[in-house]
């Protein structure tokens, strides 16, 4: 199963637990709320679809200059820590999501698109507010019932406005239904809260939204997400999200989404690469997902993938941010600039 932990500023960390190019969906597909159709046929990725080209640093998403990591920067070159300060910049110079607050997202989204707007650039977002979230463990929360959830949705929906955004949509909620984890009266309620938080985010003209299918770890058979992803209206979303603050190596997400997206008719996915640049830990260790120790961040941010099925690597967990009160780390989403210089010092590119 997959937990993941509040983070009281509004951002999340997740960690999970047991072994276990963007699609254009048609015009006719795109008429059927919660359709269990597959996507029709995948196109290229964002930046050779007719929309603001890459910057100049190949990456089209957004960095926000005032992350805990941009700030820890300038403490450690005002405290004269240089090579830090550099190693630092790995982290603080490369976009991450943002994860709205679940009381009002609106000022962080609205921050975001503003400064994104302003470079021409993608803001990358995660919706994270489902109710029953993460089963009552570590992360239970989000919204208390089904309209404030929705209520929820539109408001960050609204937020986003004309904005280019990608969002990945509820981590772990579909395998944890998958899993058993959420208990069985919810799941009816859920597949329809999720397919219409797809349908919503969808109006806007410039959103583009991935629904979370967990990891190779977690839900090692792909056959067995098809059905509650269509369940949760994944033909109306543009793919699906795979490895979310996961350590699974690149190649290992890639052919299991392949694997899903050839059941799905087709469906592009994106990989969460912010720490599995050294992969996961090895051994069958106690939370082995909690501030695993000697990890690396990943590929850094981008649309250019090379391969035709991922439409994006993203920062999808902010690195640096602990995972909870393990190994010597703080609580769950709080900045934590050792565990963050340790990932950035290991990094490979």
């Amino acid at each position: 199963m997959s937990r993941r932990v509040p983070d009281p500023g509004g951002r999340m960390s997740r960690r999970t637990v047991t072994a276990a190019a963007l699609v254009l969906v048609s015009a006719l597909l795109l008429t059927g709320c919660g359709g269990d159709e597959p996507p029709t046929g995948p196109v290229g990725p964002p930046s050779a679809r007719g929309e603001t080209a890459a910057p100049a640093s190949g990456s089209p998403f957004w960095v926000d200059p005032d992350s805990d990591a941009a700030k820890q920067v300038r403490q450690y070159e005002a405290q004269g820590r240089t090579e830090d300060a550099r190693a630092l910049k790995r982290i603080a110079e490369r976009p991450v999501a943002d994860w709205p607050a679940g009381d009002d997202p609106v000022p962080e989204i609205t921050r975001a698109v503003r400064g994104a707007a302003a470079e021409k650039r993608t803001a990358v977002f995660v919706a994270y507010n489902i109710p029953h979230r993460d089963c009552g463990m570590y992360s239970a929360g989000g919204s208390h019932d089904a309209q404030a959830y929705r209520s929820w949705v539109d408001a960050f929906a609204t937020a986003i406005g004309e904005a280019s955004a990608i969002v990945v949509l509820e981590p772990d909620a579909v395998p944890h239904i998958v899993d058993g984890c959420t208990p069985a009266q919810y799941h009816d309620e859920r597949y329809e809260l999720l397919a219409g938080a797809i349908e919503r985010l969808k109006r806007q003209p410039r959103t583009r939204v991935y629904l979370d299918a967990g990891n190779p770890a977690w839900i090692d058979d792909p056959g067995r997400l098809v059905e509650p992803l269509r369940r949760a209206g994944v033909a109306r979303a543009d793919g699906f999200s795979l490895n979310v603050s996961n350590f699974q190596r690149n190649d290992t997400v890639r052919g299991f989404g392949a694997t899903l997206s050839g059941l799905l008719g087709g469906a592009h996915f994106t990989v969460d690469t912010s720490r599995n640049g050294d992969g996961p830990l090895p051994g069958d260790r106690e939370e082995a997902w909690c501030n695993p120790p000697g990890r690396a961040l990943g590929v850094p941010p981008t649309d250019r993938t090379g391969d035709e099925l991922v439409d994006a690597y993203l920062w999808v967990k902010r690195p640096g941010e602990s995972d909870g009160p393990c190994r010597g780390g703080p609580s769950a989403g709080t900045w934590w600039p050792d565990y963050a210089l340790g990932l950035a010092r290991r990094a490979k590119q």
